[in-house]
């Protein structure tokens, strides 16, 4: 019995020992050129970023604040997030516990008649068996190779890139709700405008009546006043509609049902305007999309290593002891115990080749994982240099629009003033507050794409999941 036991316990050794031959291949990240991953005028070499500022320090209006933090409870989606987090959170456990033997413990009875003409049935007189066995087995591989090792890894690069994709999804629901919550603010300053256009178009019909009235114009002049006010109406009567589908969406956004969202005004919380890029490299660190495509890179690196080593021979252990007797009463006695341990190695020569099958697949798919991993870098680097792009545009288009609504609504002041001393006609008039009202309306639009190209740099960069 001893020596058995030396001879196991000689086996587990060697098979220990044996892993230092390890031939799986540790992961390094590609050399991946960051340098050039999106255009900006001036060069930074400051690592700081907006992206590293947490996004109550972006978004200071406390009642957008309060909707993100809602948001970020209640959203279904980042909920559902959570479930595959917890899903690959459990099977990263399990890819842990690879290194452990499997334990059962088995109870069975066994009735047998035999043929009395068979072999065993003309020997003996009873040819009624029965059987009874309570025993345990065991079954432990050793990871020569790095085959378990690289399952172990794998399985934890799966686990962190479920976790920055839900990552990703809290950086994308924060930027929807705060994108969401300034459109309702440009909308409501566009309400405001058309409101005090609509009283300057009432007061229009009543000057232009008494005109009518004066011989100074007929009454196309005074219909055409009046169609531009019902167009303003029309106007009113959009925004005010778009107010309800845009508190609608948020709502939705916050995991709630449609209902009025409280809100202040542009002026009251201003965005920053420092906007800080950082350096290119940063986005490996900080955008979760780029995070989630690397570890997505590395779990088909340690399958295709998983993969290889199947190609190389595996030593089990397998382990069987407990009780057996055909007489139940002598079930529990000394004589009763057996025990057997198998063990050897198994190489694989012909399988209809689906080793290699395997094989091929996973560098296949560690190849467009890698594409991937580019193809998300190259995706950050646009969506970076777009936002930066589209607030410098918005920002002098802001100052160019300020400069046009004060030109025109002088422009149509004077008109008016003209109109009643009969030097200017009604089609003057109109044209003229037509092109103020517009460029007012657009001015409150620039305002919104101005914050949008904020919000959209902030989540380019990899702001938000902090």
């Amino acid at each position: 019995m001893k020596n058995k036991i030396y001879k196991v316990g000689v086996l587990v050794v060697t098979a220990t020992l044996m892993q230092a031959c390890f031939v799986a291949k540790d992961y390094q990240r590609p050399d991946v050129k960051t340098s050039d991953l999106y255009r900006t005028e001036q060069a930074t070499t400051d690592s700081l970023s907006m992206a590293n500022l947490s996004w109550d320090k972006i978004f200071t209006d406390p009642l957008l604040q309060g909707y993100i933090q809602k948001g970020l409870e209640n959203n279904l989606d980042i909920r559902i997030a959570m479930q595959n987090l917890a899903a690959a959170e459990a099977t990263m456990k399990q890819g842990k516990s690879g290194y452990f033997p499997t334990l059962s413990v088995s109870t069975d009875w066994t009735h047998t008649e035999l043929s009395k003409n068979s072999q065993f049935g003309a020997i003996v007189n009873n040819t009624s068996v029965d059987q009874y066995q309570l025993y345990g087995s065991l079954s432990w591989e050793a990871d020569i190779w790095g085959k378990i090792r690289s399952n172990q890894r794998g399985t934890q690069a799966s686990f962190l890139q479920t976790q920055a994709a839900n990552q990703a999804i809290k950086t994308q629901l924060i930027a929807s709700i705060a994108s969401t919550y300034y459109q309702l603010l440009a909308i409501d300053e566009q309400i405001k405008i058309a409101e005090n256009t609509l009283v300057n178009r009432e007061q229009s019909i009543e000057t232009i009546l008494a005109l009518k009235k004066a011989g100074s114009v007929t009454e196309v002049g005074v219909k055409q006043t009046e169609a531009q006010k019902f167009a303003t109406e029309l106007i009113l009567a959009d925004l005010k509609n778009s107010t309800i589908l845009l508190e609608n969406t948020l709502s939705v956004l916050l995991g709630q049902g449609p209902t009025k969202i409280e809100r202040s005004t542009f002026s009251a919380y201003p965005l920053q305007s420092d906007l800080n890029v950082g350096v290119a490299a940063s986005l490996l660190r900080n955008r979760p999309d780029v995070i989630a495509a690397e570890y997505n890179l590395i779990t088909n690196f340690e399958m295709t290593n998983v993969a290889k080593s199947s190609f190389y021979p595996s030593l089990k252990v397998n382990a069987n002891v407990g009780l057996q007797s055909i007489d139940i009463q002598k079930w529990l006695s000394a004589n009763s115990i057996f025990a057997s341990v198998i063990t050897g190695l198994t190489q694989p020569i012909f399988n209809q080749r689906q080793i290699r099958t395997k094989h091929e697949i996973a560098i296949a798919n560690q190849e467009k994982a890698y594409l991937q991993f580019e193809q998300s870098l190259l995706t950050a680097g646009k969506e970076v240099s777009d936002a930066l792009a589209q607030y410098k545009n918005e920002s002098y288009k802001i100052s160019v629009r300020e400069k046009q609504v004060a030109s025109l609504t002088k422009a149509s002041s004077f008109s008016e003033e003209l109109l009643t001393y009969g030097l200017a006609n009604y089609l003057e008039v109109l044209t003229s507050k037509n092109d103020a009202l517009n460029a007012q309306l657009n001015l409150a639009d620039n305002k919104y794409q101005q914050y949008k190209a904020v919000i959209q740099l902030y989540r380019a960069l990899g702001g938000g999941w902090q």
